[in-house]
């Protein structure tokens, strides 16, 4: 493996080759020798993203902390901007801080580079961020791509320009954009090469396309079903259309042959606007309003999304999934594997204004958002349901890989109200927001829906307890306790009794996170006595592992055991991970107060392996915790330090101090303790920061080298 792959960082997979561009990387490469920010801008379609992502492939080995590629395609709202590159980067959300305050800390003291990925209709936000970044971390570079500038002072531009075209037949070998044809060309139409019959065409096509690597590949795409020859005759009438519109169409034209739908013109190449309404009009009319009104679809999506947002009479469901394949054989939609190992599929930003303007053109704009909100309504209302059972890992990756669309949904939800909708989806998502690392963006929406939506409901009661659990993930028991008396009120109002449970499995956790022991049993026990029946629904699992802390810190182990054995063999029957894992450490907190060590890290290691399945970090967080309270209970001091290493790594990402019981706390500044005087400092500190530099998915993260 080269050393540039051992550095830390994330870039999109390149799906197809990149062609020439040798010139624009050395230029950028030179630009960031002597600025912090460079803005690669060009027309839409010219390879900005591409361009990006290899350049800072090239550029990894100069950042020591990693290249991180941050997609700002579906985000819609600036104010969620921090919150998109906290995503990115290895930093969950824990903090009570604004989220650009807690990446300004975290990259700090860092060197890496940031890619900010399309940011024309973000440009204000952009420019606040970087600004303010740049300001707090020396050692940070920004590489964003744009159609529009950021206006920064410290702003290095660099104008992509479209790939060199031949001027005839003798130089077309040192032609980008004849490689770029051909080699896409031979993908459609295998065999496909130049030759004397077809070199004056291809020439003459590379010429009309003006370079544009997307104009290319859209092109290029139809060679499987039309002649080099044929295209070229073709084109030059689209252009006359063009021209002769004066680059609006002529409205007496049918919609199927329109070069672009009537109203504003975006800052297109005219070579790439008139490739895409050509290959507009060559689409049949089911492609062609497939193509529209995929566009309501914020990031990727997969084919049952696809179905239920936009079949009806006139796109049958049955034939979604082929059309699909058609529109990505034609270079309109991508293909892209799913996390899940399911197929996705995402169509550049270009492609989908097209494919919204004609949506509005057809006057289904309104309809198909509705739709869409109503799918992922029902999307997380399945997940919710889902969650505590055996599907928990698939609906996790599945929630992971729709995050912007349902962010798209919740701010359609704000703007256009719907009921109780935006209560309903905020709340539903409880669990990717508390369980799944995105806690302060939950908490974001969770404020919004509730100031929105005053009027109680059981909605309302549901969300402000995913609020409270937001704000017990964050460290903020006594705001979550807050919350508690709407949500009992909520539950006396309606006559329900899940409602009600919810109040008091909150109000539990907040009082043993402040110490009111007394308390926070007898909620915690109220629950389960109404739950022995149901045991597996989250009021009662919370409340289970409440009354099991209490027991531990009460000293009366045994009954600890006993109540976290009946949650993990009842997580067991129904193959549940997340609640399971939380058991395991809580088991290991009761065998260490047993003095079973051995017993303490299995149980440690079990919750840490699922927790970083889950990308749980505060969960992995405190598994490493006590897991190093194991270790030196054992007196391996070495691995102490290696853990408590391991585990501030975490807690630094964390963007928050340590949460939970104070005890336990305490006992981490005596391991710590311990082990220094063990070690001695310097070695105790060169151990501590072996472990803070291993890799959490390291082949053996846990023992130290």
């Amino acid at each position: 493996m080269e050393p540039t792959e051992q550095r830390p960082g994330h870039l999109p997979t390149e799906t197809t080759s990149m062609v020439g561009r040798c010139l624009e990387l050395t230029q950028l490469e030179r630009l960031f020798g002597r600025s912090r920010l460079v803005t690669l801008t060009g027309v839409g379609g010219v390879g900005k993203s591409r361009l990006a992502r290899r350049a800072a492939a090239g550029l990894r080995p100069r950042f020591t902390d990693g290249v991180w590629w941050v997609d700002l395609t579906g985000l819609r709202e600036g104010a969620l901007l921090p919150y998109s590159i906290a995503e990115a980067l290895p930093l969950a959300d824990q903090s009570t801080r604004p989220m650009l305050d807690v990446v300004a800390d975290y990259v700090a003291d860092r060197e890496l580079l940031l890619v900010l990925d399309t940011c024309e209709h973000l440009t204000d936000a952009c420019a606040m961020a970087v600004e303010a970044l740049l300001h707090a971390a020396p050692g940070l570079r920004f590489l964003a791509t744009s159609r529009r500038l950021l206006g920064l002072m410290a702003e290095e531009v660099l104008v992509l320009e479209p790939l060199p075209v031949p001027r005839g037949q003798e130089d077309m070998g040192d032609s980008e954009a004849v490689t770029l044809l051909v080699e896409r060309a031979a993908e459609a139409l295998p065999g496909f090469v130049v030759s004397p019959a077809n070199a004056a065409d291809v020439v003459r096509l590379s010429q009309l396309l003006e370079g544009l690597p997307l104009a290319i590949e859209l092109a290029a795409a139809r060679l499987g079903e039309i002649p080099v020859g044929e295209l070229v005759r073709r084109l030059p009438d689209r252009f006359g259309v063009l021209h002769d519109a004066g680059e609006a169409p002529d409205v007496g034209s049918p919609p199927a042959v329109r070069v672009r739908p009537a109203g504003d013109v975006p800052p297109w190449h005219q070579a790439l606007r008139t490739t895409i309404g050509w290959s507009h009009e060559l689409c049949t009319p089911a492609e062609r309003l497939l193509w529209a009104r995929l566009s309501v679809f914020a990031g990727s999506f997969d084919t049952e999304a696809a179905v239920v947002v936009c079949a009806d009479e006139h796109l049958p469901e049955g034939d979604i999934p082929r059309l699909l394949g058609v529109l990505v054989d034609n270079s309109v939609a991508n293909w892209l594997p799913g996390c899940d190992g399911s197929e996705r599929f995402r169509m550049l930003d270009t492609l989908r204004e097209y494919g919204a303007d004609w949506l509005r053109e057809l006057g289904e704009e309104e309809h198909l958002r509705h739709r869409h909100l109503a799918y992922y309504r029902a999307f997380a209302h399945r997940a919710d349901s889902g969650w505590l059972g055996p599907e928990q890992l698939t609906w996790y990756a599945r929630t992971a890989s729709e995050h912007t669309n349902l962010r798209a949904a919740l701010d359609r939800s704000l703007l256009r109200p719907e009921g109780h909708a935006a209560l309903e989806l905020a709340g539903n998502l409880w669990f990717f927001w508390h369980a799944c690392g995105f806690p302060r963006e939950g908490q974001y929406y969770l404020a919004q829906v509730l100031a929105a939506d005053l009027e109680p409901s059981l909605q309302r009661g549901k969300a402000l307890w995913a609020e409270g659990m937001v704000l017990v993930t964050l460290g903020e028991p006594e705001a979550a306790g807050a919350r508690v008396a709407e949500i009992a009120a909520t539950a006396a109002g309606f006559g329900c009794a899940a409602t009600a449970d919810r109040a008091d499995s909150l109000a539990s956790i907040a009082a043993v996170m402040l110490g009111d022991h007394v308390r926070a049993a007898a909620l915690s026990q109220a629950v389960l006595d109404r739950h022995r029946c149901t045991p597996l629904a989250q009021p009662a699992q919370a409340a289970s592992f409440v009354r099991s802390l209490v027991y531990i810190s009460e000293g009366r182990i045994d009954e600890a055991v006993a109540v976290m054995e009946h949650v993990r063999a009842d997580c067991d029957r129904h193959s549940e991970q997340w609640s399971r894992a939380f058991a395991d450490y809580m088991c290991a907190r009761a065998e260490l107060a047993r003095g079973r060590v051995q017993a303490a890290f299995e149980h440690g290691r079990a919750s840490w392996v699922t927790k970083r399945r889950l990308d749980d970090s505060l969960g992995m967080a405190v598994a490493l915790d006590v897991l190093g309270a194991a270790a030196a209970a054992a007196g391996d001091a070495r691995q102490t330090a290696h853990l408590l290493g391991l585990a501030q790594q975490l807690w630094d990402t964390l963007g928050t101090p340590q949460i939970g019981v104070s005890e336990w706390i305490a006992a981490r500044r005596t391991c710590e303790e311990q082990a220094r005087v063990a070690l001695g400092d310097d070695l105790y500190t060169t151990v501590f920061q072996n472990g803070y530099r291993t890799r959490q998915d390291a082949p053996d993260p846990l023992s130290p080298v």
